[in-house]
C-alpha cells in the first residue's frame, strides 16, 4: 500500500525534465532489514539516491547487503550495534562529508552529506543530501541532553546549507514530531521524548522564517494527520495506525519548490514489514 500525494508535474515549467527519486528509511538493522525482505522493495523502486538510518553495520556488511551499482556513503558509529547512516547513490558525488561538524558527534554515526551535480537551464548546480538520524531522547536524562545538543548543532548546518548550497535536502529519522497532526495519539505524548514543546519549538525554527527550510511532504500532504511514517512492534499500533511521523524531507526552499510527488511505502500488513518505519520517497523535477 501507498499514500501517494501531489503530481508528478510538481509546478516545474515546461523545459525538459530530469527527475531525481530520493528515498528515506531507518532499516533498524540493515542485516534484519534484508531478511525481512528489503531487497525486495529496494528493487522495484527505481530509487536514484538511498538514505539509510540505524544501520547498524560494519561498512563491509553494508556494501554486500546492497550490491553492485550504489556509490555508498556509510559513517559507522563508534558504540557497536548503534546508529549508523548512509547515502547510496547511483551516481557518484562529487564530495562527502561523514558527520556533522561538531567534534562531540564525530564518532556517532548520525549525519553524513553528499554534493551531487543536477541539471540546470544555464548548466549545473549543486544539490547536498543528508541522511541525518536524531537522537530518540528520554526526558530528565543524559539521553535528552545529547538530543538536544545534536539539534543545537543541526541547527547552525542548516543555517549554513541555506546560504551556501544551490539546493540543499535533510532527509532522515528526526525523532520529533513537529505538529499535532504529526502523532495519532498526541494528547497521550505531550511530557514523552519526540513530542516535547521544548524539541517541537526547534522545528519551528526550522520551518520558520528565520531558518527557512520547507517540511516537503507536509507541503505536499496538506493539514491532514500523518501520514504516518513509524508504529510500534507492540499490539495493534501498526493495524489501527497509531503511528508518528517523524521521518522527514526537509528541503531549502528552491528544492522544496521542485518536489511533485511523496509517497510513505506503507507495508500492505504487519507481518509485511522490514522495519517499524517506511521508506518516504520524493520525486524532485529538475
Amino acid at each position: 500500500m501507498v499514500e501517494e500525494f501531489g503530481t508528478a508535474e510538481g509546478g516545474v515549467g515546461t523545459a525538459v525534465r530530469h527527475q531525481l527519486r530520493i528515498a528515506t528509511v531507518n532499516v533498524n538493522g540493515i542485516r534484519a532489514a534484508y531478511k525481512r525482505g528489503m531487497d525486495s522493495w529496494l528493487a522495484d523502486r527505481g530509487v536514484d539516491i538511498l538514505c539509510l538510518q540505524e544501520v547498524r553495520a560494519p561498512d563491509a556488511i553494508v556494501r554486500k547487503l546492497l550490491g553492485d551499482g550504489w556509490h555508498i556513503l556509510h559513517a559507522e558509529a563508534e558504540a557497536k550495534g548503534r546508529a549508523g547512516v548512509a547515502i547510496a547513490s547511483r551516481t557518484a558525488p562529487v564530495a562527502t562529508r561523514d558527520h556533522i561538524g561538531d567534534e562531540y558527534f564525530l564518532t556517532s554515526g548520525r549525519w553524513v552529506e553528499a554534493d551531487f551535480e543536477v541539471p540546470d537551464a544555464e548548466g549545473t548546480k549543486t544539490l547536498t543530501v543528508v541522511s541525518a538520524y536524531v537522537h530518540s531522547g528520554e526526558v530528565d536524562t543524559p539521553k535528552q541532553e545529547d538530543k538536544y545538543r545534536f539539534l543545537d548543532v543541526m541547527t547552525g548546518r542548516l543555517t549554513d546549507l541555506r546560504a551556501t548550497r544551490d539546493y540543499a535536502l535533510v532527509v532522515g529519522d528526526l525523532n520529533v514530531g513537529h505538529t499535532e497532526l504529526d502523532i495519532k495519539n498526541w494528547k497521550g505524548n505531550v511530557k514523552r521524548a519526540g513530542f516535547l514543546p521544548e524539541e517541537r519549538a526547534y522545528f519551528d525554527r526550522f520551518f520558520g522564517d528565520g531558518i527557512g527550510w520547507k517540511d516537503v511532504h507536509r507541503g505536499l500532504a496538506g493539514e491532514v494527520p500523518g501520514p504516518y511514517t513509524w508504529w510500534s512492534w507492540r499490539g495493534q499500533a501498526f493495524d489501527n495506525d497509531s503511528g508518528w511521523r517523524i521521518d522527514y524531507h526537509m528541503a531549502t526552499p528552491e528544492l522544496a519548490a521542485l518536489a511533485g510527488n511523496a509517497v510513505v511505502d506503507r507495508a500492505a500488513s504487519y507481518d509485511a514489514r522490514f522495519s517499524d518505519h517506511a521508506p518516504v520517497v520524493v520525486d524532485y523535477q529538475f
